[in-house]
């Protein structure tokens, strides 16, 4: 079982071309379930069928897995046994006749425009990592960037003469996006000042480093956030991904359309996209008070005397 383990790992990395974090997290689901079939004294893949499926699902939702975590252990569990017929080392696919469980719906969290300033302005800008901080937060919410898209820019993918970033989304996927005066001014800041003292006489394309020199990973990204979070007084969690979350919410309330938002997040469905329809309390009311007819306070001149 570890030997076809190793060569599935080997098929995501070289074949399917999945990042290392896609890797590490369907690495960590299934070697948790293949814990589960230990301790059911089970060692042969051909002897796992629906109802050991079930029993594991039922172990999970004993163990207070919430429902997003445990479709998400089913959908490792799912491609791997995928793999495994494709390759004949199976011949049915026990998964295929198992339903992951139903998600409960849950808009995104957002920040509203008032908080998202005070959060970009926190960074103290009078030292390098204060304007690294302030650029690649201006960076995430002015572009929707994945934090996974943001610590795996070179320097050589900006076009600041059109505005642009080079971007590789997932599954590889290449797409423009753009950043505002804002960001542009922030990163050009941080390259200029920023970037320089922190690379000392080290060598790197990166374009986010740490005071070593080395490239930023994802979780120190999310360090920062937290760290600005509190320093602006936002009573939220806020993560990279809410300030995707917030670039798509802004960008639909002020009147952007749907398909430009699914370009600009690098969405292959629109189906993805779709959950940022929301808008919020005061976009909703200010749409009603303009657009439905008995809402709008009559003018003087319409007043019958």
């Amino acid at each position: 079982m570890q030997e076809v383990f190793n060569k599935y790992k080997n098929y995501l990395g070289v074949e399917r071309n999945v990042s290392p974090y896609t890797v590490r997290n369907y690495t960590t689901d299934l070697s948790g379930f293949f814990n589960f079939l230990k301790t059911k004294e089970i060692s042969l893949l051909e002897e796992v069928d629906r109802y050991v499926l079930r029993d594991y699902l039922s172990y999970l939702m004993e163990q207070g897995i919430v429902k997003a975590s445990i479709a998400r252990k089913l959908s490792a569990i799912r491609s791997f046994y995928r793999y495994l017929l494709r390759e004949k080392i199976i011949s049915t696919d026990p998964v295929a006749t198992t339903s992951s469980p139903k998600l409960d719906k849950r808009l995104p969290s957002f920040l509203t425009p008032q908080e998202t300033v005070r959060l970009l302005e926190a960074p103290d800008l009078s030292t390098p990592q204060g304007l690294r901080d302030r650029a690649l937060m201006e960076l995430l919410y002015a572009a929707g960037l994945r934090v996974s898209e943001l610590v795996n820019l070179d320097v050589g993918q900006v076009n600041f003469d059109t505005n642009e970033i080079r971007v590789w989304g997932k599954g590889s996927k290449e797409r423009m996006v753009l950043m505002g005066q804002p960001a542009a001014a922030a990163l050009t800041a941080y390259l200029n000042q920023g970037r320089p003292q922190l690379l000392g006489e080290k060598r790197s394309g990166a374009l986010f480093v740490n005071r070593y020199g080395g490239r930023l990973i994802e979780r120190r990204v999310q360090r920062i956030l937290e760290k600005y979070t509190n320093i602006a007084g936002i009573g939220k969690r806020v993560h990279p991904h809410m300030l995707r979350h917030t670039f798509a919410t802004h960008l639909l309330d002020g009147g952007a359309g749907l398909r430009v938002v699914q370009e600009l997040l690098g969405h292959a469905n629109l189906s993805s996209t779709q959950i940022y329809t929301h808008v919020t309390k005061s976009q909703a009311k200010k749409v009603y008070l303009a657009a439905h007819p008995m809402a709008r306070e009559k003018d003087k001149d319409d007043e019958v005397v």
